[in-house]
């Protein structure tokens, strides 16, 4: 099923709901060249709730939200679809059970991936967590240093809670990923888990909102060499681009920015085998493992 904002309702976050309104007002305001002194006289209300309103720390009520786009010249159809947006912002959130394991700076992406329409994600070191198997993904956190062992199978567990996103029925994630070659020679887990890996990517890739492509060693420079970065598409807001670090996690919201991370992946796109070429790399690194 699902809703009339786009999204399946088992995937609302109201945390990701209220951040993603609230980067769509700052947008609009900034846009239409107004400051957050004249938006708070249109609501008659302080300086200070419409910032609040803007970083998605106050619930957005749908008529505030109207009256701002309106206010800003907005087009008719982007104050019916965010004021519907706002509606559904005090649901309950669909990662709740995993909240205690889930870091600060990863909260909004957990949320904000589980409403999206479309991702498309870089990876230059190891497969995604939206590929991994749970084999793969316990394998990562045997020796981890930001997850304590006590966790690490409910940290694996919202991991592969994520990935059904791949799966829905209604509406799957329109997913695509480049991964670097050398990951599907590194053997995380040992031979064994990294033959069933494979084998999990071979059956994404025949899911048609799944495409894996492989950036072979041959390629020596390419626009992927500053570093992973994911990008998420909404059908009910803008775009946004997310980096993760050791230790933290960047939100780029601005539009150039997005603009080049999106020419970024094109790019990365085009200097990666075509899928039958990858899906054939992948193919060869599994019988490999069968002697």
């Amino acid at each position: 099923m699902v809703d009339r904002n786009g999204a399946g309702p088992d995937r609302i976050d109201p945390s990701a709901l209220r951040w993603l309104i609230g980067h769509e007002l700052r947008a609009a305001r900034e846009q239409a060249g107004h400051t957050q002194s004249a938006a708070a006289r249109v609501l008659s209300c302080t300086h200070a709730k419409i910032n609040y309103l803007e970083q998605g720390k106050n619930q957005q009520r749908p008529d505030e939200v109207g009256m701002l786009l309106r206010s800003y010249g907005a087009d008719p159809g982007d104050v019916e679809r965010l004021a519907s947006l706002a509606s559904a912002s005090d649901r309950g959130t669909w990662w709740a059970p995993f909240a205690d394991v889930v870091p600060d700076w990863l909260r909004t992406f957990v949320g904000l991936e589980g409403l999206a329409a479309a991702s498309f994600a870089y990876e230059p070191l190891l497969l995604h967590g939206l590929l991994q198997t749970r084999a793969y993904a316990t394998a990562l956190l045997v020796d981890p240093l930001r997850v304590p062992v006590v966790d690490v199978e409910r940290v694996v567990g919202l991991r592969l809670a994520r990935q059904q996103r791949l799966h829905d029925r209604a509406r799957p994630l329109q997913y695509e990923a480049v991964i670097e070659e050398t990951i599907l020679d590194r053997l995380v887990g040992g031979p064994a888990v990294m033959a069933e890996q494979l084998d999990h990517l071979l059956t994404l890739s025949a899911q048609d909102n799944v495409t894996i492509r492989v950036m072979p060693l041959a390629v020596a420079v390419h626009d992927g060499l500053d570093g992973e970065f994911t990008l998420l598409d909404f059908d009910v807001a803008r775009s946004i681009g997310y980096v993760e670090f050791q230790d933290g996690a960047v939100y780029v919201q601005d539009p150039d920015r997005i603009g080049g991370y999106r020419t970024a992946a094109v790019r990365l796109r085009d200097a990666a085998l075509p899928v039958d070429a990858s899906l054939e790399v992948i193919r060869s690194r599994r019988t490999a493992l069968d002697f």
